[in-house]
């Protein structure tokens, strides 16, 4: 599934000195500041709405999401976002950074990979599915980038797997990691041993008090005598 086309972002560029103080103010105004980069083009300083990168960072396709750039009094261009920053508490952004894309050339991604359905080896067998790989590295055009990669595991018996060979592949794509690389098996629910607690064997303690009892009372009889 390809990335869902996203309206143009506008952004304006920002002067001045970039510090602090600066990312502050653009922040009160209500925006957040940015970079934009590559493609051989210097980089430029603007500033974005907030709301309007939230929106792309949440969609379908998320930070691998592909969308138009209009720099007020500059060039327009395919961005893609490529890093951001958020505020620890709230969770709001604070920094972004943009990255130029040539839609004629071959780009690297990591996209998510979705598990469909559920493994025979859970439904009827009590197994426990793992998903070791949530995302695979992918090569392609950025025009051919899937929003996330669909595997079907329902005829996933126990001690199956699924490996990055058996993903969907396709002539637009190429899968970077190893082919034999796990992506998720099924395996056998684990037992708890039972441990069955056994009483300690209290220790015979002599109990003078009876047997010592007769011998006493005998050598109390012969001093009598």
């Amino acid at each position: 599934m390809a990335s869902t086309p996203i309206a143009a972002v506008v952004a304006t560029p920002r002067t001045g000195k970039f510090n602090k103080n600066h990312a502050r103010r653009v922040r009160v105004s209500g925006l957040i500041p940015a970079v934009v980069y590559g493609a051989g083009q210097p980089s430029v300083a603007v500033t974005v709405d907030p709301k309007v990168i939230t929106k792309i960072l949440y969609s379908e396709s998320g930070h691998n999401t592909i969308f138009d750039l209009a720099v007020e009094g500059g060039d327009s261009g395919k961005v893609m976002i490529v890093d951001w920053q958020n505020e620890p508490i709230k969770g709001n952004l604070l920094h972004i950074d943009l990255k130029r894309i040539a839609m004629d050339k071959m780009m690297r991604v990591s996209v998510p990979v979705q598990l469909v359905g559920i493994p025979a080896g859970v439904k009827t067998q009590g197994g426990v599915l793992g998903q070791v790989l949530h995302e695979v590295e992918i090569e392609c055009l950025p025009g051919n980038i899937p929003s996330h990669i669909d595997v079907d595991i329902s005829a996933l018996e126990i001690n199956g797997a699924i490996h990055i060979s058996d993903l969907p592949h396709s002539a637009n794509l190429k899968f970077l990691g190893e082919e034999n690389a796990l992506v998720a098996h099924v395996t056998a629910p684990r037992e708890e041993a039972v441990v069955e607690a056994v009483a300690p064997t209290e220790p015979e303690v002599a109990k003078k008090g009876k047997t010592d009892a007769p011998a006493a009372d005998a050598a109390a009889g012969e001093k009598k005598k």
